[in-house]
């Protein structure tokens, strides 16, 4: 069974996505994994032009490479290359062919990955590793280098990918097992299936077998700890919970979250508050969200219901751009701060992290009433 770059890929992500690809099965309509494609074809394309850009025509190849033309005296780069070994193929962004200056020095190949994201993970790096596995294959060496070229910024950051050989063997060991294999893999939801193609068959099939990894957040280890006991299902782990009281004494008590009540929540569509939350009472109440970018952990939105007296406000401030976010922030503070008695109320702490760390980009003004502003924050 032959392992390409896209398979592997797929693999680190998700086994079951890994064997459906390989099958070739038919894939569900995802607009968010649409764009990420989109958006990784836009920057490969714009990164190769700058790449080459002053390299002569005959210095730069495209399509397969194999043992005849690698070794051909003229080309620098080779463009969207596929690479083949054994049973391996990659299909390589870019390889550059560096000519040392020493004589009987061996020339390097270095492969290049154009990745869109400012933030990488460790799969690019795996993946970056695997062209240079399987082109080390081919050309019967180590290929110890590679480079991965990210984000707005285009920052490159070299890749020593001989340490990550023995975990790419061990990978395609595995996917090699996993594709020989008559049966499909165990099927487990994770944080990938919103990005993936192949998201609504398998919560379908999820759902079906009432499946425990049905319940959001929780992790392998949990579930594995689970199925020790013989819980497999979302049922079965509802009739586990058992609420406990709260020590008198305890100062601080715990809020720890329960997979047990959270599952006994979905057998009886019902809602459960856990505990006994005590909302500081003010004249004001003001329900704040942020919404903002991961990637380069930017704010484009703030968003702020304000009730007051039996009416309701509501502000919305947006940014175009970085520049404009200590602005944003700025005129947020300043509408809220008019209210003398109010409490802000959010989910998560994605808010207070964001507002913390927009503090020291805040005009001095700005960053007193912000003070005041966080001060109202509601203990729960």
């Amino acid at each position: 069974m032959l392992i390409t770059s896209h398979l592997f890929e797929a693999y680190l992500k998700c086994h079951t996505k890994c064997f459906l690809r390989s099958l070739g099965e038919t894939t569900t309509e995802n607009c968010y994994s649409d764009w990420v494609q989109d958006q990784q074809a836009s920057y490969r394309s714009e990164e190769i032009k700058r790449l080459t850009q002053g390299a002569a025509q005959y210095q730069c190849v495209t399509g397969p490479i194999d043992r005849d033309n690698v070794q051909s005296a003229k080309w620098r780069f080779a463009i969207e290359t596929t690479v083949r070994a054994q049973n391996l193929e990659s299909t390589i962004h870019a390889v550059a062919r560096v000519t040392s200056e020493v004589q009987d020095k061996l020339e390097l190949f270095i492969p290049i990955r154009f990745v869109f994201t400012n933030k990488l993970d460790k799969d690019a790096k795996l993946l970056l590793a695997f062209d240079a596995f399987v082109l080390s294959k081919l050309l019967g060496r180590e290929v110890g280098l590679g480079k991965i070229i990210h984000g707005d910024d285009r920052t490159t950051l070299n890749v020593k990918t001989g340490a990550l050989v023995s975990e790419v063997r061990g990978l395609t060991e595995k996917i090699g097992d996993l594709l020989s294999s008559n049966s499909p893999p165990e099927l487990i939801l994770n944080r990938h299936c919103p990005q993936c193609e192949f998201q609504n068959q398998c919560r379908q099939k999820a759902i079906e077998k009432d499946d425990i990894s049905l319940l959001s957040s929780i992790t392998e280890t949990e579930r594995q700890g689970h199925r020790s006991k013989g819980i497999f299902t979302v049922t079965q782990l509802s009739y586990t919970f058992r609420p406990r009281r709260v020590p008198k004494r305890a100062k601080n008590p715990a809020t720890p979250h329960h997979f047990a009540l959270q599952a006994l929540a979905i057998r009886e569509n019902t809602v459960y508050i856990h505990g006994t939350p005590r909302l500081p009472k003010s004249e004001t109440q003001v329900y704040l969200d942020i919404e903002g970018l991961p990637d380069d952990e930017s704010y484009y939105l703030i968003g702020a219901l304000v009730v007051s007296e039996g009416k309701e406000i509501f502000h919305s401030f947006w940014a175009d751009h970085e520049s404009q976010e200590p602005d944003i922030f700025s005129q947020f503070v300043e509408a809220v701060c008019q209210w003398a008695d109010s409490r802000i109320l959010h989910f998560g702490r994605y808010e207070t992290v964001a507002l913390k760390r927009m503090k020291a980009r805040l005009p001095p003004g700005s960053v007193v009433n912000l003070t005041l502003f966080l001060q109202k924050w509601p203990k729960i």
